[in-house]
């Protein structure tokens, strides 16, 4: 037996359960990697994001023009299939003034002033002087007491971090 519905009763509630196939992280870095594979440019961040969103951030030496990401799109979108997998995709430089995420992001700023804040707290600038699989280093510049003088004088000193020390790192812009 059928209900019927009638004006005033409000909506009948109708629930279809939808199959979404997510595209999985890994898969759509290893074809971005493809992707860049003869190029000046490094993977920065992939994100598969609700609803097959898919974010992706590459960068290099002299930064990403708009033909370099276009050319990405373009690789991408010819590798994955949209009849299976309905989805959204942006490709895009990392922005200048977002954190560093990747090795190649620190050794493109060596020379270049940069802002760290630590675990701890501690927010300090200095100039990036180096950067290792496992660490970097930043040289401050620190104003102290001298001995011989009233003045206080800066000095330089080099900090050393660990990755997992710092909670973010980015390029430091200044307006003089």
């Amino acid at each position: 037996m059928a209900m019927e519905w009638k004006r005033g009763q409000g909506c009948p509630l109708v629930f279809f359960l939808i199959g979404i196939v997510m595209i999985d992280k890994k898969e759509l870095e290893a074809l971005v990697e493809e992707g860049l594979t003869g190029t000046d440019c490094f993977l920065v961040d992939v994100q598969v994001k609700p609803d097959n969103v898919l974010v992706v951030e590459i960068d290099n030496e002299e930064g990403v023009d708009i033909d370099r990401c276009v050319a990405l799109h373009r690789f991408l979108e010819s590798k994955l299939d949209r009849d299976a997998e309905d989805y959204e995709l942006e490709v895009g430089s990392a922005g200048i003034t977002a954190p560093f995420k990747v090795l190649g992001q620190y050794k493109k700023n060596i020379g270049n002033e940069v802002e760290l804040l630590t675990k701890a707290g501690v927010k300090l600038s200095g100039v990036l002087k180096s950067a290792e699989a496992d660490k970097f280093v930043v040289t401050v510049t620190k104003k102290v007491k001298s001995e011989t003088s009233k003045r206080k004088v800066e000095v330089e000193e080099d900090l050393t971090f660990g990755y997992d020390e710092v909670k973010y790192t980015k390029y430091l812009i200044r307006f003089k």
